[in-house]
């Protein structure tokens, strides 16, 4: 892959990758926008250092990739569309703490995720991403035709109710196995942060199934873990990877904003 604007150095095989060469708090131009388009498709995160951003430039940003969705959780008074992340020692959970893809009890959820980071603990607070397409590409041929036309349940109020246990959350059916709208490639589409049961199969047989593909997706061989600086930014495809947020800080701080890029329908 060959790039004009930026320059991109691979930190697997598989996922992740670091982006230099261009200024995310400065107007970006449509070279500029169809490399980092191009980065995020091979890549399916990309990472950025020394990035000075605030809650209008990182919606700036995420307005280039398209419409932002609001989150299930508040957003900021004057950013609604940005949400707001920060642990301290009065935390009593925080988000991200197991694998997940963002909203995916969402109808549609979002394309994609732009976390800034600008407040980082002295050690700890790593971000690990997993890759759905090497997660399904190991599957066995057997296991991929038994999977294939599964739905699965969605439900906000397993990630969210620890938070408030009396919010309206959305809840939503979508594919077990989905196809990727640009790449095309299949990937598995279950987590243990939103997932609450596969609907064409009895509970006992579908519990055993989602904790298999969870330990398929959790494999290290399919990740990325990304040390935190401040003022580092991620930008990962939501469509096909899961992300965990190693709370192994406590109680020092870890704060920073989010925005959510709009997607079409899974396939």
């Amino acid at each position: 892959m060959t790039y004009e604007t930026i320059e991109v150095v691979p930190l697997t095989p598989r996922i992740g990758a670091i982006v230099s060469g261009i200024n995310l708090a400065q107007p970006l131009n449509d070279t500029q926008l169809e490399d980092l388009h191009k980065a995020l498709a091979a890549h399916l995160v990309i990472f950025f250092r020394d990035q000075a951003l605030d809650p209008a430039s990182l919606t700036r940003v995420g307005l280039y990739f398209g419409p932002l969705q609001k989150h299930a959780l508040k957003g900021l008074p004057d950013h609604p569309e940005v949400r707001k992340l920060h642990a301290d020692e009065n935390s009593k959970h925080v988000s991200g703490e197991e694998w997940h893809t963002d909203m995916s009890c969402a109808e549609v959820p979002p394309m994609g995720s732009i976390l800034y980071l600008h407040t980082l603990p002295p050690m700890g607070g790593d971000t690990v991403f997993s890759s759905m397409y090497a997660a399904y590409d190991a599957l066995s041929d057997g296991m991929k035709d038994y999977l294939e036309g599964l739905t699965a349940t969605h439900d906000g109020m397993l990630a969210f109710g620890r938070f408030d246990p009396h919010g309206n959350y959305p809840k939503a059916v979508h594919p077990v196995i989905r196809v990727h709208p640009v790449t095309g490639r299949k990937l598995i589409y279950v987590n243990r942060g939103f997932t609450s049961h596969i609907n064409e199969l009895d509970e006992r047989e579908g519990r055993h199934i989602l904790e298999f593909l969870y330990q398929q997706i959790e494999d290290p061989y399919f990740h990325v873990r990304f040390r935190w600086e401040p003022h580092s930014v991620a930008f990962w495809d939501n469509r096909c990877t899961q992300h965990l947020a190693v709370w192994d800080y406590f109680p020092h701080v870890r704060s920073g904003f989010r925005v959510q890029v709009e997607d079409a329908r899974p396939q």
